[in-house]
């Protein structure tokens, strides 16, 4: 591949977010070709496929990955499918960018970490909101020391409905939602890792439920190796949109990002005031999810280590694990104690 050739990737997953990717692929990254598409599903993969004019469309996920064509994959399947795929596509020499959590265990994300160290091809995990304006702004200024020591943090992710429970694994609100949160708060608090976790969690949307293992609200504790003490919180059902919001408080200001509203427009008439909210995450982080994939493409091209890494991944991951444990022992757990079961 030489630098004037479009980068070719497949896509691994053809679901609700693999389909945005596949977009994003397809139109909206110049030097970025979406070369394959493959989906386990029956034609799944070929009714994008004939959408988006990408002609190689497959079920076989073996196949794409044996494409000698394909440059890298970008993988959008299931969660717990996704540290074997990073090990399957590095093996196959891909560059690879997983959606997040790249694991559910430790031992998971050892090896998807260590698969691609073997073989030298560079490993992203698409942990969007490091991409979004506000939050990219806010680390910066951390980083810069422009509010001085970290020492107080928060960040939440509410989504707007629980429409279909059944499908909704255990432990999920802390392994696919709040993972965002835990690696909200390490980004705002540069150079510090996690030491302690205490969580609480309850089904309080549906109650229904909770004896298939399914919580949908949950509030952590997160205290950090330089003092810092952090919450994070999640909630199944936010009836008045989709609501993501951060805020680190520190010892010369604050600073805080993410909202509500799909614009700064507020309506004033008979019936009161109101904002048009924001309904879903593709809406309130479209740029965003564009702007992972066209760095991860960037470090394709040049060689040099992705922006957010495997090592991110497991960190966010250890923070989940821990309070997956907290909630099950009712007591605080020391990450650095934290080992698989």
């Amino acid at each position: 591949m030489t630098t004037q050739q479009p980068l070719a990737v497949g896509l691994i997953g053809v679901g609700r977010m693999g389909s945005f990717h596949a977009e994003t692929l397809a139109h909206r990254l110049p030097g970025v070709r979406l070369a394959a598409l493959a989906d386990p599903a029956p034609g799944a993969a070929r009714s994008l496929g004939d959408r988006l004019g990408c002609a190689t469309a497959c079920t076989d996920i073996g196949e794409l990955l044996a494409d000698p064509r394909i440059d890298a994959v970008v993988i959008a399947t299931p969660a717990r499918t996704h540290a074997g795929l990073v090990e399957a596509a590095a093996g196959a020499g891909k560059a690879v960018y997983c959606e997040k959590p790249m694991a559910v265990t430790l031992a998971e994300a050892d090896r998807a970490i260590a698969s691609a160290a073997e073989a030298g091809v560079p490993l992203q995990v698409g942990f969007n909101r490091r991409y979004d304006a506000g939050f990219r702004a806010a680390h910066a200024k951390v980083a810069a020391g422009g509010i001085g020591t970290p020492q107080l943090l928060r960040s939440l992710t509410r989504d707007p409905q629980l429409a279909d429970p059944a499908r909704i694994a255990p432990w999920t609100i802390f392994l696919e939602t709040l993972i965002h949160d835990f690696d909200v708060l390490r980004h705002l608090n540069p150079g510090a890792e996690p030491v302690e976790v205490f969580a609480t969690a309850d089904a309080l949307v549906r109650p229904d439920f909770k004896d298939r293992g399914l919580l949908d609200t949950a509030v952590v504790t997160v205290r950090f190796d330089n003092g810092a003490l952090a919450t994070a919180e999640a909630s199944f059902q936010a009836v008045y949109g989709y609501d993501v919001r951060a805020e680190v408080f520190g010892s010369a200001g604050m600073l805080t990002m993410g909202d509500v509203r799909r614009t700064h427009l507020t309506a004033y008439g008979p019936d009161g005031v109101a904002a048009e909210s924001v309904t879903y995450d593709q809406h309130l982080f479209h740029d965003a999810y564009v702007a992972e994939l066209a760095d991860f493409a960037d470090s394709v091209r040049t060689g040099r280590t992705p922006s957010v890494t495997g090592e991110d991944a497991r960190a966010a991951l250890s923070i989940a694990l821990a309070a997956i444990r907290s909630v099950t022992t009712g007591g605080t757990v020391r990450v650095d104690e934290l080992q698989d079961r």
